[in-house]
């Protein structure tokens, strides 16, 4: 695994357009949460914190931190497609394989990046979430401050899923333009496809079956966190019901989601030829 690992890193390191990315995809959810947790004046007229709100206390700090930076995942998804792209326009992956990589190595390679850079984005939200959370809390009990972190999990995992599918995208069309198109023509499919079950069914049945498709799956794996904040603001805010958690069937769906963007991406390359 690790050298597999090393070989397509150093393919993406040597790319300064690839490492460019890496570092925007890293770096700017890591900039916009600390700078959200500044205070900002707004040319004298209000001042702008954050924090004094309750955003960035344990354990809420968890949810909001990571549904917004999985809102940048766009930027390594670039990464992702450039990487089966330049493989196929630099004849690339016919040498790997003429030296002696297999096809189901030279995927799992794809694979690992993939699963290597989600651990490092979640372990610097996991970081960032700890450091202004412990400014900002007042609570200092361990299983408190601890509690919720399953969003950590299904950061991770959302990650890894969409980047899957943006590597079969890669392999199914490979050019890095179309692949983020295709992408895009997804998501558009997804919302057709709901709204002709709400036609021909109802609304509740209709959200039920999205629940299952990919793109929509893995958006449910962090739900928004606007109406929990909401309703904690609110008097009475206990009354109202909102399931927010991380489920496990959610985990399962998305799950079997990655593995098959793998399994296809697989399928592609052993037919196709190279």
């Amino acid at each position: 695994m690790l050298r597999l690992l090393q070989l397509e890193l150093q393919k993406l390191l040597l790319n300064r357009a690839s490492k460019v990315l890496i570092f925007i995809s890293f770096i700017l959810p890591f900039f916009v949460i600390i700078l959200s947790s500044l205070r900002i004046n707004f040319f004298g007229f209000f001042t702008l914190e954050l924090g004094h709100y309750g955003l960035f206390n344990f354990p809420i700090v968890w949810h909001i931190t990571t549904f917004f930076a999985s809102q940048f995942k766009f930027f390594f998804a670039i990464v992702v497609v450039s990487m089966i792209g330049n493989e196929y326009s630099n004849k690339t992956i016919k040498q790997n394989l003429i030296d002696g990589l297999s096809k189901k190595e030279f995927i799992l390679s794809k694979f690992y990046t993939i699963v290597f850079f989600s651990a490092v984005a979640t372990l610097l939200i996991f970081i960032i979430c700890l450091c202004i959370g412990l400014y900002y809390s007042s609570i200092n009990e361990a299983h408190l401050i601890f509690r919720e972190t399953e969003f950590l999990f299904a950061y991770f995992l959302k990650l890894v899923a969409f980047f899957s599918l943006c590597l079969f995208l890669g392999m199914l069309v490979k050019r890095s333009a179309f692949a983020l198109a295709f992408l895009f023509v997804l998501w558009i499919l997804e919302w057709i496809i709901y709204g002709i079950l709400t036609w021909k069914l109802d609304e509740k049945t209709a959200d039920h079956i999205q629940n299952f498709f990919p793109l929509k799956s893995m958006y449910k794996l962090i739900d928004q966190p606007f109406q929990r904040i909401a309703i904690s603001k609110a008097p009475n805010g206990q009354n109202f019901m909102y399931d927010f958690g991380v489920h496990w069937y959610e985990i399962l769906i998305v799950t079997v989601w990655t593995a098959i963007f793998i399994f296809l991406s697989f399928r592609l390359l052993k037919q196709r030829d190279l």
